[in-house]
């Protein structure tokens, strides 16, 4: 009887949720750990909850030749860039095209990179069906499975 008790209240606890913003990993590639080959362990924690209570986590990918640049974040924490896809739906699509960026500009000093035209495949991956979901693809295992899990090992 107080295993199943422990069980009930170890489940509840797991589906009470503190706030409705989700978790997301946030880092770029120069960091240790948060490349193409991602390993949460290799970056030191298992990622940061959103500002935003309906915040999205991304995973932003730009290429230009053989430089790859990756960035993993919440979406509110990107609304400076023009360049986000209008359908911000599960899955990765091209970036945005904006016309306007940087129309009023008018410098030769093209370490600015004003026009954001300096790498040249940029792809947004979206995901918000699961926390800490813009990993490297992959199984996601879900913390109500895995307190669970821990729960029976420890009733045994």
């Amino acid at each position: 009887m107080q295993a199943q008790t422990f069980m009930a209240v170890l489940l509840l606890a797991a589906l009470i949720n503190k706030g409705a913003a989700i978790w997301c990993y946030r880092c770029t590639s120069a960091t240790p750990g948060c490349g193409e080959t991602f390993n949460w362990r290799g970056i030191g924690f298992l990622g940061e909850q959103c500002p935003e209570p309906d915040d999205i986590c991304v995973k932003v990918t730009e290429r230009r030749g053989a430089r790859e640049t990756i960035t993993r974040e919440c979406l509110s924490a990107l609304n400076f860039r023009t360049d986000i896809p209008a359908d911000k739906y599960e899955g990765c699509r091209p970036a945005a095209q904006d016309v306007r960026l940087a129309h009023y500009v008018n410098h030769t000093i093209k370490e600015h990179d004003v026009k954001r035209d300096y790498f040249t495949d940029t792809t947004f991956c979206f995901c918000f069906l699961d926390h800490r979901c813009n990993a490297a693809s992959g199984m996601q295992i879900s913390a109500v499975l895995g307190l669970i899990a821990v729960a029976s090992a420890l009733l045994r």
